[in-house]
């Protein structure tokens, strides 16, 4: 068993053997049905924390001829496979975590020379007898092993682009490194499969990249590979049992990420508030706090504006194609969104466009950064959202309106307010700690049409339903007629209680808000 050459399933066994597992083990079909093919190379890229070092365990156990790993997968679903057998530790794995050769203390432009000594030493101790050629290089010593004995090599890269991160402005160094990927994996024989994963997508020179053999898998489009991203609802009820009470608060804190056709649990989260059995923010606390701060504190046009909406809970159209898979070439606001995006503060639909803050776990996270640095007429809304929702319960009109109107008058400058989108996004603002009672859906499809804002009671909460329509120069009085009109409260059948009502309009000439509410019982 080696450091970087077939480094055994020790790993891998550690995760089997936990309190807490789920099997992704299905993972493995999908790189088996790649070996040896056009699709061989393979780059997965996913924020921190979300299972990238946990899969690679788990291929390299798998993969690796100079262990046995039947008993580790005996159990899992993989084992039922047509292939299982086939591939089954029947490869030379060479593992390598980037980590381990970058370092701030490193030359970043001897990555590759690294790299290059420590699995040297590690072919010449496995293979003592087979001579090596001349001038010999890393590429040269792989291909000469495979014609040797027969048998491929298979690459797990974790942390592939740990460079970028560390020294982000040595483009040097990052094209060095490029370059020496690109020579001893691109075209190689002795390439059965090459597996890497990092949180960026493959690092882009202008419209090219010297990576271009990878399929790439982001968080912008995981395709085949999206179940395996993190947890999945069916696994984390799996996880949960009948406690429908932790199931839901999972889903609140830690759901959200929406990746393809699935939607996504953040899996380090989800393992430790299950083992503890406390809700927390995990996955933000193993972040750089600093580095969401830093980023949505650029200076770029439209990115306040951007970043306010999704905090209200909306969501926000980006152009992701332009992102340069950095973190320092940013040339817009969509730049900085979709790199929130891989770093796992946002999540993106790639049918729609649209990115947006997935849960309470990293909303919470978004309020520290903007607690101060010139983000203070939004923290006074937020603060001011307990007075709201106290106003709206008691059914206070007049305070309501005032309140709405004072949100307005400090964010003015920020969010465009010049229709009933705009209202709603500063309403959303302004109801902010109402999430911790209610569920609050925007365009609630009830009756005959879709109500502005629905505040749905979560679970054990002792507060009426709201339902909630904006007019722009008309009247209160007609919002609520509407909402009777078009029979909004409908499709809260089963809610029974207290609902209110709640009209809100803003008249442009004077400037003034107007609320009415309205208490029905069902």
């Amino acid at each position: 068993m080696g450091i970087y050459l077939n480094p055994g399933n020790d790993l891998f066994s550690e995760a089997i053997n936990s309190d807490i597992y789920v099997d992704k083990s299905m993972l493995i079909d999908l790189t088996n049905k790649s070996l040896r093919t056009t699709g061989k190379h393979i780059c997965i890229s996913r924020p921190r924390r979300f299972g990238k070092s946990m899969a690679a365990n788990m291929l390299a156990a798998y993969y690796d001829r100079k262990c046995d790993s039947r008993n580790l997968f005996e159990n899992l679903a993989v084992s039922k496979t047509p292939d299982f057998e086939t591939h089954l530790n029947k490869y030379d794995v060479i593992r390598l975590d980037i980590s381990n050769f970058v370092s701030e203390k490193s030359d970043p432009m001897k990555t590759d020379e690294y790299i290059t000594e420590d699995l040297l030493f590690e072919l010449k101790k496995e293979y003592p007898n087979i001579e090596m050629p001349p001038r010999l290089t890393l590429g040269k010593a792989l291909a000469t092993v495979y014609m040797e004995t027969g048998i491929p090599f298979v690459f797990i890269i974790d942390e592939w682009d740990c460079i970028f991160r560390i020294f982000p402005d040595n483009n040097d160094a990052h094209k060095v490194y490029l370059d020496f990927l690109r020579d001893l994996l691109k075209d190689k024989a002795y390439v059965a499969l090459n597996y890497a994963t990092g949180i960026f997508p493959v690092k882009k020179y202008g419209k090219h990249s010297a990576l271009n053999m990878y399929h790439e898998y982001t968080m912008t489009s995981q395709k085949r590979f999206a179940e395996y991203t993190g947890f999945t609802d069916k696994e984390v009820k799996m996880l949960c049992g009948e406690d429908t009470d932790m199931f839901e608060e999972l889903k609140r804190w830690y759901d959200g990420y929406k990746v393809d056709n699935y939607e996504i649990y953040n899996p380090n989260s989800v393992v430790q508030a299950v083992t503890e059995k406390s809700f927390d923010s995990y996955w933000t606390k193993t972040e750089t706090f600093e580095a969401l701060k830093v980023f949505i504190q650029l200076d770029m046009d439209g990115l306040r504006d951007s970043v306010i909406k999704m905090i209200s809970g909306e969501k926000v159209r980006v152009n992701t194609e332009k992102f340069q898979n950095d973190m320092t070439t940013f040339s817009s606001a969509d730049d900085v969104i979709t790199l929130l995006i891989h770093l796992g503060y946002l999540t993106y639909d790639n049918s729609t466009g649209e990115a947006w803050i997935p849960n309470k776990e990293v909303g919470q996270e978004f309020i520290n950064c903007i607690e101060d640095g010139g983000w203070e007429e939004v923290m006074n809304s937020i603060r001011k959202s307990d007075d709201l929702l106290t106003a709206t319960l008691n059914c206070d009109e007049k305070k309501v309106a005032e309140i709405i109107e004072e949100v307005h008058r400090q964010n003015s400058s920020i969010i465009a307010y010049n229709n009933e989108l705009s209202l709603s996004v500063t309403l959303a603002l302004a109801y902010y700690s109402a999430r911790k009672q209610y569920e609050i859906i925007r365009e609630f499809p009830s009756g005959e049409g879709f109500a502005d804002l629905a505040f749905i009671p979560r679970k054990g909460a002792n507060v009426p339903a709201i339902v909630a329509e904006l007019k722009y120069n008309k009247s209160a009085e007609g919002a609520i007629s509407q909402i009777k009109d078009r029979n909004y409260t409908d499709k809260l059948k089963a809610f029974s209680g207290e609902i209110l009502l709640v009209g809100i309009n803003y008249d442009r000439e004077n400037k003034k808000h107007e609320c009415q509410i309205e208490k029905i019982v069902k």
